[in-house]
């Protein structure tokens, strides 16, 4: 996790010093060739997905530092850690990104409750692949709707305790509606073909989480969120729900720093989640 700490610090200083470097008329001749970024739009933090995509030829790094789930149940504790959690986003159109999500490091530690028993397990996570195709998005800076659709396929690398232990895919329909430059609304329908518990074979997932942006300024942003899922796994089906509460600030333009706090609402959901980390666009 030092190395990731450390990896994070030097694309957060690297390309500040880069911003102010070149005489106007540089600048200006570069712009040319090399068009003006759009704005920095993450998928980090939140349980929402947003519908921009990012701008054809650029490439925006998402990092997850730490994240730490705690989920507490009569018979036992479920302690997982993971760290490295990264997302790739490449744009490739002015209207779609192709993407590569992949955790680096999983720790999950099991506490059986009446015999004091400890299992641990530890290694790398799935490989998650998607496309993000814009249907509908208002000029920079404008209000209005926005629409996308990302289907993805996640890949069973990981760890047996880690990743899910097969393959599985999904579509998310982001949707947003920016009210002005102070507020927008979130929406995330999702259906998944989801890994069943055993490792083994997929069933169906489906569900969506929403949630209302608020600009506190022209660089911080909080963000509450519900998120709603309904899980049909064979060896038991539940309906999970979660509250969160996320925050993230832009100390430069192509630079975002976050951290997340997710609370479970019913029995079926993991008690507490708590992560942060970093987003950078090149």
């Amino acid at each position: 996790m030092r190395a990731m700490i450390i990896a994070a610090l030097a694309l957060a200083a690297t390309p500040a010093a880069a911003q102010d470097t070149g005489t106007p008329d540089e600048v200006a001749q570069d712009s040319t060739h090399h068009p003006a970024p759009r704005d920095l739009c993450s998928d980090r933090p939140g349980l929402d997905t947003p519908a921009c995509t990012v701008d054809p030829g650029r490439v925006q790094v998402e990092i997850g530092l730490g994240d730490w789930t705690l989920d507490k149940e009569a018979d036992q504790r479920t302690d997982t850690i993971e760290s490295g959690d990264v997302l790739v986003r490449m744009g490739v159109t002015p209207t779609t990104e192709v993407r590569l999500g992949w955790t680096a490091y999983g720790h999950v530690r099991t506490r059986d409750v009446p015999s004091g028993t400890i299992d641990t397990a530890q290694g790398v996570g799935d490989v998650t692949l998607g496309v993000k195709q814009n249907l509908r998005h208002p000029a920079e800076g404008k209000t209005g709707l926005a629409v996308a659709v990302l289907p993805f396929v996640t890949l069973p690398t990981g760890h047996s305790e880690v990743g899910a232990g097969d393959w599985g895919a999904g579509l998310i329909v982001p949707t947003s509606y920016k009210i002005d430059d102070t507020v927008s609304l979130e929406l995330s329908p999702e259906v998944d073909a989801a890994v069943n518990e055993s490792g083994q074979g997929r069933h169906l997932a489906y569900g969506a989480a929403m949630g209302v942006q608020v600009h506190l300024s022209k660089a911080t942003r909080l963000t509450p969120e519900l998120q709603f899922l309904r899980d049909q796994d064979p060896s038991r089906h539940a309906t999970m729900s979660r509250a969160a509460l996320s925050f993230d600030v832009q100390p430069a333009k192509m630079l975002q720093l976050d951290v997340q706090a997710v609370a479970g609402l019913n029995r079926d959901t993991p008690d507490v989640e708590v992560g942060f980390g970093v987003t950078r666009k090149f």
